[in-house]
């Protein structure tokens, strides 16, 4: 095998594993509604340049890994190995969007967070920073104001 499809062997499997973590916290309210559907599927695409049925497609692999893991390691550990300070920050950043994506913060979702954080070598402060960063970019939503 090659180097570069070595490389592109890596890639996809970080790209399954990553996405593997989104849609644990997608279903950790026990549902995946449409909105939080359509908020993983266009941060996948968005993420790495993915046409909407490459996206989807991801995310079918990624959900049959998810199935069949028996606990979330296996994907922490190889993004925590490859990716950057700055990605996991992005990554974190789209986990809160999802968890937000349906109006409210259910208690699992804010403890899966933060374990997925903690598998990743994320410090509580930059959990903190991207929980901030998304509920800022909320708050202009109207779908998602809430009265002070």
């Amino acid at each position: 095998m090659s180097a570069p499809a070595e490389d592109e062997k890596g890639k996809k499997d970080v790209r399954l594993a990553a996405c593997a973590l989104l849609l644990e916290i997608a279903y950790a309210d026990d549902t995946f509604n449409d909105s939080e559907r359509r908020h993983v599927e266009a941060a996948v695409a968005r993420q790495w340049g993915l046409a909407p049925a490459e996206a989807q497609r991801l995310l079918a692999l990624a959900e049959e890994a998810r199935s069949e893991a028996v606990d979330l390691w296996q994907f922490t550990n190889l993004v925590a190995e490859q990716y950057t300070l700055g990605q996991k920050m992005v990554l974190a950043e789209v986990m809160w969007g999802i968890v937000y994506s349906d109006g409210e913060l259910a208690s699992r979702e804010d403890y899966l967070m933060r374990k997925i954080c903690n598998l990743l070598r994320l410090e509580p402060g930059y959990l903190a920073a991207a929980r901030k960063r998304v509920e800022d970019a909320d708050r202009g939503r109207p779908d998602l104001d809430v009265p002070d």
